[in-house]
């Protein structure tokens, strides 16, 4: 008999933070789901690129698997959590997107079938046209869980009687992986690299608001490592100080890959792009052209080839 109702067990939704879980509207515009394994992964990695979408007016929504609640040296548990998913909506506050938070230990997420049910109704009740997350090879557990899952989803996203209480997708989405430096199995090949340097200061602005990871160092951090970084009473130098390791690590993303930049924004203007964030096509799901591409990143400029 088939099952008419998804169980979402564990990954309950924190209810203060999340959307309602009815499938999106199409209104011609694009709609991107980012899934992270922590309440900033996302942030780091596609927040650039989620402000470029949503300031061409088109629908990002932000997801962390787990709810942080051990990623501090100092607190931890409920209290954590809540801290975390604060600091999560007001990030996307700032980007001018929607974040949501679901309720799993930190440190604890596994590649059930109950979990797979979730991600596939997450990207389903989204309506997404492009689905962002890490690749499955990564330090952390919880980074490698959150790319087999939405692996695992990509076939099933379109699947009419796997979790048939959502409606499956007419179209398969995108499926992208954000960027890393791991080398095992394969490494990171970007397939997109989009120059962020327009919402830079909007990124950097929206990060500050990831005080216990950013300026209290989160899992690794410590009094030393706290004390190292501005005091809250000094929001100037704090954004000085976080801005100087944002100049560092995007600036290092364009660097990295000034090859793709090169071949989506032209020689000359590649060589000018300062800051970027870099994406990896998934072998599962949609497999787009160059003009496809093109329109799912719209904010690219036109082919100078034509």
């Amino acid at each position: 008999m088939l099952r008419l109702f998804c169980l979402v067990g564990t990954l309950t939704v924190l209810a203060a933070f999340a959307e309602a879980q009815t499938t999106s509207p199409d209104d011609g515009q694009l709609r991107i789901i980012c899934f992270g394994a922590h309440p900033d992964d996302a942030e780091y990695k596609s927040g650039g690129t989620a402000a470029l979408w949503a300031e061409a007016g088109h629908h990002v929504k932000l997801v962390s698997v787990t709810n942080g609640d051990i990623g501090h040296w100092q607190m931890a548990g409920g209290p954590l959590a809540k801290r975390r998913a604060a600091e999560s909506a007001q990030v996307a506050k700032r980007l001018g997107v929607t974040s949501q938070v679901l309720d799993i230990h930190d440190g604890e997420l596994l590649p059930t079938l109950e979990n797979r049910r979730t991600i596939v109704r997450l990207i389903r009740d989204w309506n997404a046209d492009i689905v962002i997350a890490h690749r499955p090879w990564d330090y952390h557990p919880d980074h490698r869980y959150v790319g087999v899952l939405v692996q695992d989803a990509a076939f099933m996203v379109t699947v009419p009687f796997f979790c048939p209480d959502s409606p499956p997708l007419k179209k398969n989405p995108l499926f992208l992986y954000s960027s890393d430096r791991f080398k095992k199995p394969y490494p990171f090949e970007p397939d997109v690299a989009v120059a962020v340097d327009s919402v830079f200061e909007k990124k950097v602005d929206a990060l500050m608001a990831l005080e216990s990871q950013t300026f209290e160092g989160g899992a690794l951090g410590s009094e030393e490592k706290t004390a190292a970084a501005p005091p809250a009473s000094s929001p100037e130098l704090r954004r000085a100080w976080l801005r100087e390791r944002w100049v560092r690590r995007q600036g290092a993303e364009a660097n990295n890959y000034r090859g793709v930049l090169s071949d989506w924004y032209g020689e000359e203007k590649g060589k000018t792009i300062q800051f970027a964030e870099a994406f990896e096509i998934c072998e599962y799901g949609r497999q787009p052209t160059r003009a496809e591409i093109r329109k799912l990143f719209p904010f690219l400029p036109a082919d100078s080839s034509k």
